[in-house]
């Protein structure tokens, strides 16, 4: 066992001073980043630990949207009746993530900083340029099938794991940080994930010591709310593809559309080409076939996960007429 400091902060602005070193790393309900100690992909000097900071509250804003602090447990976000009346596809995002266990445990931020599942990133005896930089990716040429098909590197073909942050990037929440030299900092969910390129190690844009604080979510959205997941098995496993919609239709013709997707790509993904693909035209096959068309242009299949390919397809054309009644 490699052996490391432990710190109790009692607020955010100690938490980010103990954090503000290369090693440490800020620890809450430790549901994935234990897992990674345990089997040493992860050693950090020390252990920031932010479980016990006042940040566990969902708040109404003045515009009709809400604050969601970092701390606040899967569970009681999905259960939260504004959640459940207004964001039903974040609501049912959460439900379709881990166990009641888990959902119990885990925190809001550290659910969008979740780290890949990707077999060779756990496996310390396979060459990941994700958990080594420069050591190769045993995933290409490898077992690929939960991999990404979109957004990929010749270095990195990892997906992200969260169904939460599907929904949180159709929604177009943005994400509060407080940084270590005490700043705060407000990052649109779309510009907050990197992707691989030639650097998967850098997952997002956080500095060292920056400490998500807040989610924030706008006013509720027009249209109906959907999240559909396909999996594996019926629970308790990741994506092979996920979609979560928000589609507006009026007089016939759909008005406004937000989609964004789980299972394909190394960030939950988005592509505006797929929703200008669907606005301004009249639900119908061809119109979705048209949105698919456009997700999957530069779709690029491993071997093992080819099939994401028209299975993210068909996912997307099921949501689309489930959403929009067509």
């Amino acid at each position: 066992m490699k052996t490391f400091t432990y710190e109790k902060p009692a607020t955010p602005e100690a938490a980010v001073r103990d954090a503000g070193t290369t090693g440490a790393r800020f620890i809450a309900g430790g549901t994935n980043l234990l897992d990674l100690m345990k089997l040493q992909v992860e050693t950090p000097d020390t252990l920031v630990d932010i479980s016990r900071l006042d940040l566990a509250k969902i708040e109404e804003r003045e515009d009709g949207g809400l604050t969601i602090g970092a701390l606040v447990p899967n569970s009681d976000l999905a259960a939260d009746r504004r959640v459940v009346a207004k964001y039903e596809v974040l609501s049912r995002a959460l439900l379709a993530g881990a166990s009641g266990q888990l959902r119990n445990k885990a925190s809001t931020g550290g659910n969008m900083l979740q780290r890949t599942r990707c077999y060779y990133f756990y496996d310390t005896a396979a060459a990941c340029n994700k958990r080594e930089p420069g050591s190769g990716c045993s995933a290409i040429g490898g077992f690929n099938r939960i991999l990404a098909v979109l957004g990929t590197s010749e270095q990195c073909i990892a997906t992200h794991p969260s169904d939460m942050a599907v929904a949180m990037r159709a929604l177009d929440a943005t994400i509060v940080t407080l940084k270590a030299d005490g700043d705060r900092r407000r990052i649109s969910v779309h510009e907050f994930y990197r992707l691989p390129g030639a650097t998967p190690e850098i997952e997002t844009v956080l500095e060292t010591g920056e400490l998500i604080t807040h989610i924030e979510l706008p006013a509720p959205p027009k249209g109906k709310q959907a999240y559909r997941k396909v999996r594996d098995r019926a629970s308790y496993a990741f994506a092979l593809v996920s979609v979560a919609a928000v589609v507006e239709v009026q007089d016939g013709v759909i008005a406004s559309a937000s989609l964004a997707f789980g299972g394909l790509g190394p960030m939950p993904w988005r592509n505006p080409a797929v929703e200008a693909a669907l606005v301004g035209k009249a639900p119908s096959d061809e119109a979705f076939e048209a949105a698919a068309t456009a997700l999957l242009a530069d779709a690029k299949g491993y071997g093992s996960n080819d099939f994401k390919i028209p299975l993210a397809r068909r996912t997307l054309i099921a949501t689309l007429r489930t959403v929009t009644g067509a």
